[in-house]
């Protein structure tokens, strides 16, 4: 277990913690419940928040999911547990909007859309900030794996230690603000501590799986879930040969496809495999060809953040959550929303619109932006 007088270095905050108070956001998974757990033996007041975002059928039972159904009552009975306060909010309806909707959205303009980075910079964030600081508290506690380091201009976001923890990808649109306010307890700890933490704080969660894939997706049926949104999703189109134009098949909608896909296309009588390398939406044409066409030189993002000052550093991007960081330099400003360019210093591969590019120097996040455009290799 973690010593007293660590807790409050885990938390950043000076002074003896029992005049403090904390709020948690609470999913309902063993991470959040640890930093309960560690607010709460800290001598601060803790107070846990769990913001329903939806509650959509076989996923109010699913294991390893958040916010929704046995998610809310086991965040509940580890608050309980904890004997903390604990408070439910229903924020379902503007999920349903600012997420599920634009990720429905998304799909149907061609994108490849990432709802976390979406929830993260909506929902979760924004709104748990205003209740945590309606409550008074000095700052908010989440579980995700990244460490906020202070700097020389103030804090900054900083890469987990355990790699295969690492959850920086989708908090780039962290703002200097929200930063200032944010603590992550275990973004030094790898996953096994914090499974013993729970462990040795009795609580239920202590073995329940990770979350996987994305919370309002149970059964990992993305597309079912835009066809319930938006229906016209499933409308059927042409499979077209990027280069010679050729129709060689038919598909039963473009939002079952995303750039760099090469399996479900099922075209057959190739000289050589192919790959999805665009989708045109609004021709409903699903664009395939060689491995060659996915390769880029370099992306145009959009509604950039930055987080800091840009360092003298060499930058790196990664431009899918599980992607390798690869050297890239960056054309334009970052941040206040402004668009920029980043070029990559090999060709990349699969990077597709709507997804997120992130740039650090070394482990530090210095922001990113959604990819808008690329240029071919």
């Amino acid at each position: 277990m973690i010593a007293s007088a660590d807790l409050a270095e885990l938390f950043q905050l000076s002074g003896p913690l029992s005049g403090r108070r904390i709020v948690v956001a609470m999913s309902g998974g063993v991470d959040s419940s640890v930093v309960a757990a560690l607010a709460a033996r800290s001598g601060a007041e803790t107070i846990g928040i769990t913001l329903q975002l939806y509650d959509s059928g076989p996923a109010s039972g699913r294991k390893g999911a958040c916010c929704a159904g046995d998610d809310i009552r086991d965040a509940r009975a580890v608050a309980d547990r904890l004997g903390i306060a604990h408070y439910v909010v229903d924020h379902e309806s503007a999920f349903r909007e600012e997420v599920v909707e634009r990720f429905a959205d998304e799909y149907l303009a061609g994108r490849t859309p990432i709802p976390c980075i979406r929830c993260n910079m909506g929902p979760k964030f924004t709104d748990l900030f205003a209740m945590a600081r309606e409550l008074g508290a000095d700052c908010l506690a989440t579980g995700h794996y990244v460490r906020r380091i202070m700097g020389p201009a103030g804090a900054e976001l900083h890469r987990a230690l355990d790699p295969a923890r690492d959850q920086s990808y989708f908090l780039y649109g962290t703002t200097e603000a929200q930063l200032d306010y944010l603590r992550f307890p275990l973004g030094g700890l790898p996953k096994a501590e914090v499974r013993a933490i729970a462990e040795a704080e009795a609580l239920r969660v202590a073995a329940k799986p990770d979350s996987q894939d994305i919370c309002f997706v149970p059964d990992g049926d993305y597309a079912r879930i835009v066809r319930s949104v938006r229906p016209e999703g499933g409308e059927p189109g042409e499979i077209v040969h990027a280069e010679t134009g050729a129709v060689l098949g038919t598909h039963k909608g473009i939002i079952h496809y995303t750039v760099g896909q090469r399996r479900g296309l099922e075209i057959g009588g190739q000289a050589e495999p192919l790959y999805v390398t665009g989708l045109d939406a609004p021709a409903r044409r699903v664009l395939v060809g060689p491995k060659r066409l996915l390769a880029v030189s370099a992306a145009r993002i959009s509604e950039t953040n930055r987080i800091g000052p840009l360092p003298d550093l060499p930058l790196t991007a990664k431009v899918r959550s599980l992607a390798k960081p690869v050297p890239v330099t960056l054309e334009g400003p970052l941040g206040d929303g402004a668009d920029s360019m980043i070029r990559f210093a090999s060709p990349e591969y699969g990077v597709a619109p709507g997804q997120a590019a992130v740039l650090y120097a070394g482990d530090r996040v210095v922001g990113g932006g959604w990819i808008e455009a690329t240029e071919p290799a």
